[in-house]
């Protein structure tokens, strides 16, 4: 038997921030950011009074700011994320947690709602696992749609069953900071929410 496995939220949990607005602001410059938040804050207001989904949500956001993208460009960008602007936004406490865990002989997942292209190329660098959303590519070319759905709440779960078989883990941990993170903290003999915000 394998002694422990970890999975990690990313958004608020390893980092301050969320990632999403974080990325197109790298990507396309604060001024595209704030011009592309004005024209959609009819559908964001409607998200706030939950009278339009997050998947749907968040799919307008990327659809605005990234269809048509080429994938090479979008991946190219998203690794310069990783390495020049995400260092900033991670919380030591958190890294410290998934290095400790790695030094046990542990496995450690990051299992996110953010699209795995720019949260996996630092998971890489840090020698662990990552689970999230996927973004659908046509001709070579970012849709700004989703491939299934949205890596978030349920979801969470569902993918990490297809890919682990817990039962081969004496202890499963968890660290969450969202309502979007329960089912996963539930998984867990030993859950962790909001375990990183001092």
């Amino acid at each position: 038997m394998k002694p422990a496995i970890a999975f990690f939220d990313f958004d608020g949990t390893i980092t301050n921030k969320d990632t999403l607005f974080e990325i197109i602001r790298f990507q396309k410059g604060s001024p595209a950011l704030y011009r592309g938040l004005l024209r959609l804050s009819p559908a964001l207001v409607l998200f706030k009074l939950k009278l339009v989904s997050n998947q749907d949500m968040k799919e307008r956001v990327l659809r605005f700011f990234f269809k048509d993208t080429t994938v090479a460009q979008f991946r190219e960008q998203c690794q310069a994320f990783c390495r020049e602007r995400l260092p900033g936004m991670l919380r030591p406490h958190a890294v410290q947690a998934i290095k400790s865990h790695l030094s046990k002989g542990h496995q450690v997942v990051v299992v996110t709602a953010s699209a795995h292209d720019w949260v996996a190329p630092w998971c890489k660098e840090m020698g662990i696992g990552c689970i999230g959303s996927v973004l659908e590519e046509q001709g070579q070319r970012i849709t700004g749609n989703l491939v299934g759905l949205n890596c978030n709440g349920p979801q969470k779960v569902v993918r990490i069953r297809e890919q682990f078989d817990l039962t081969a883990f004496r202890e499963v941990y968890a660290y969450g900071d969202s309502s979007g993170d329960r089912d996963m903290l539930a998984l867990a003999q030993h859950p962790h929410y909001k375990p990183f915000r001092n």
